[in-house]
């Protein structure tokens, strides 16, 4: 039977890798030092595989085909996104199919994947937490992107049958649980419904399946800007209420607020939280909630955190 021995969850973001601190004291210091904080906590922990729980940025998920959940069971592949890895990662098989498994059993159809591609969605957060990319992990991949989304009861139901599923499972081993998402954000839309999203840049979110290197190749360098825009916006507040009532174990509480007011007070971004419902209750421990950098919003439009339970 495998063991959750805890959960951590984390932000990523680009601007991580393409502006990093400029000294100690730089924007970002204190979210990255944290992370280094949780990654020596977790080697002491000593898990034997990982399920890291985030969203794509279509980098493999686009508009031809968007499952709400997918999860990888033979094979993961990092894009390589954002200076993330990229090639082949380990991948935690015999505990991928007990959680497919337990999933299906409480009526999850939960889309399935023997070559899962993975962005610095979920690669990001799992190298920094794991000081690398040899640890065996497990990769459900969550649709953060734009509507349609599961639903935030629906993620909370799914963190339930996810926790039973990885404790009933014949691995024998330590699992550790990690929830890869922002907090409040504020995006561009990538609805294809939205009547802003035309061009170049629809074709894209429904068929960049066929150039997704073309499209992350020139989408970068205009994410890059983006580090200077000076209306970018996070709501702090609302991030610490967020973290407070996860530390409380108030997932409920959450997602009472449903797709709207989520997105009211967190942005378009902010659906990244879903990955955070997931995980911890999955886990079904009270957090720790030991880290929080609003970062300046002239610097990345990003609230940073880490939260870590054992």
């Amino acid at each position: 039977m495998a063991e959750i021995i805890g959960f951590a969850g984390m932000s990523h973001s680009p601007f991580a890798t393409l502006l990093p601190p400029d000294g100690s004291d730089g924007p970002g210091s204190v979210f990255l030092r944290d992370a280094d904080r949780v990654r020596l906590a977790v080697e002491k922990l000593a898990p034997d595989a990982i399920v890291v729980i985030g969203p794509d940025h279509f980098h493999a998920n686009f508009y031809d085909v968007m499952p709400p959940f997918v999860l990888g069971v033979e094979e993961a592949v990092g894009f390589g996104d954002f200076g993330s890895s990229s090639g082949p990662l380990p991948v935690a098989q015999t505990l991928a199919w007990s959680a497919h498994s337990g999933l299906a059993d409480a009526g999850f159809d939960v889309s399935l994947s023997y070559s899962l591609t993975v962005d610095h969605g979920i690669v990001q957060s799992y190298e920094m937490i794991t000081g690398g990319t040899t640890l065996p992990l497990v990769p459900l991949v969550v649709n953060t992107a734009a509507p349609p989304l599961p639903s935030l009861d629906r993620c909370v139901e799914l963190g339930r049958a996810l926790g039973a599923a990885l404790r009933s499972s014949v691995f024998p081993g330590r699992v550790l649980v990690v929830a890869s998402g922002g907090l409040s954000h504020w995006l561009p839309s990538n609805d294809p419904r939205d009547p802003s999203v035309v061009g170049e840049r629809r074709e894209s979110l429904i068929r960049g399946r066929a150039y997704a290197k073309e499209f992350a190749a020139a989408r970068e360098p205009r994410v890059k800007a983006m580090g200077g825009n000076p209306e970018a916006k996070v709501n702090a507040v609302w991030d610490g209420w967020f973290l407070d009532r996860l530390s409380a174990g108030s997932a409920g509480e959450i997602a009472s607020l449903g797709h709207e007011a989520l997105e009211d007070h967190a942005g378009s971004g902010g659906h990244e939280i879903r990955c955070w419902l997931i995980g911890q209750v999955a886990v079904g421990l009270p957090l720790v909630w030991t880290s929080y950098e609003p970062v300046p919003e002239w610097i990345t439009g990003m609230g940073i955190g880490t939260t870590f339970a054992v």
